[in-house]
């Protein structure tokens, strides 16, 4: 039961975030670019409404709960036949120091480091440091092509609808399974393509031996709109993270655990 509980915290916690991100990058696409269309940016705004403080610590503890998740995956092994391969332990396990990361970044501003740095910010620094090792830019083309990669496997596993198999159909109303699986889709791919084209841009990054390209969620969105469909890619990419919160929030309830 306790597994239960803190999965479906943690997929709600992320649907929140995904949600806020979307909508600001939609504003960012209709010429509102004043706000920064990643984390930082959907917790200044989440804090600004009513009970916005504890609104900003449920998330975070929300996300401490998809961490000790995805941990007791990797300990114990995840649902269903293959959960307890090798393979499917370690993926888990690279989830929870992800979520380990998010979770402490969203509990410092809940505890008052709101002029935290953006993800734009984070990502050219973090790339600096990388560049000063020794063989530091394979090392970060490395990690640029391992992150692009991965985008690309979540979008093409959301458009092969492999998420059906953790729901547990059979608990959902037949009226929404149809929008649920629309939903896991649209926004499984948006996802994906995002962390795609941040992965390509610190590739680009090491390549040009220059940390400033290495883009973070919130330049990467912006960096759809100098395509040659203009903000209307954004548009499409911005609604398909809203989605893919609405999603999370879906798998919040029928998720197996």
């Amino acid at each position: 039961m306790g597994r239960k509980v803190v999965a479906r915290a943690g997929l709600a916690a992320r649907g929140v975030l995904y949600v806020l991100i979307g909508v600001i990058a939609v504003r960012v696409a209709f010429g509102d670019g004043g706000q920064e269309a990643d984390r930082k940016g959907a917790l200044q705004e989440l804090v600004a409404k009513p009970f916005g403080g504890f609104l900003v610590w449920a998330v975070g503890i929300g996300l401490v709960c998809m961490m000790l998740w995805r941990l007791s995956e990797a300990a114990f092994g995840a649902a269903g036949p293959d959960g307890h391969k090798a393979g499917k332990r370690l993926a888990s396990a690279a989830r929870a120091v992800f979520y380990a990361v998010v979770a402490f970044s969203v509990l410092s501003f809940a505890a008052g480091a709101g002029g935290q740095r953006s993800s734009d910010e984070q990502s050219r620094d973090v790339t600096a440091k990388a560049m000063e090792l020794p063989g530091g830019p394979w090392w970060v083309g490395a990690a640029g092509a391992a992150i692009a990669v991965g985008g690309a496997v979540i979008a093409v596993q959301a458009a092969r609808r492999t998420f059906l198999k953790h729901l547990a159909t059979e608990r959902m109303p037949a009226s929404a399974r149809t929008p649920v699986e629309f939903l896991g889709v649209a926004g499984g791919v948006a996802r994906g393509a995002v962390f795609a084209a941040a992965g390509a841009f610190v590739v680009y990054a090491a390549v040009r031996y220059d940390p400033a390209e290495a883009k973070g969620v919130d330049d990467t969105l912006r960096a759809f709109t100098q395509t040659p469909a203009g903000p209307w890619l954004l548009v499409l990419v911005a609604a398909g993270l809203v989605l893919f919160g609405l999603f999370s929030w879906a798998m919040a309830l029928w998720r197996r655990v």
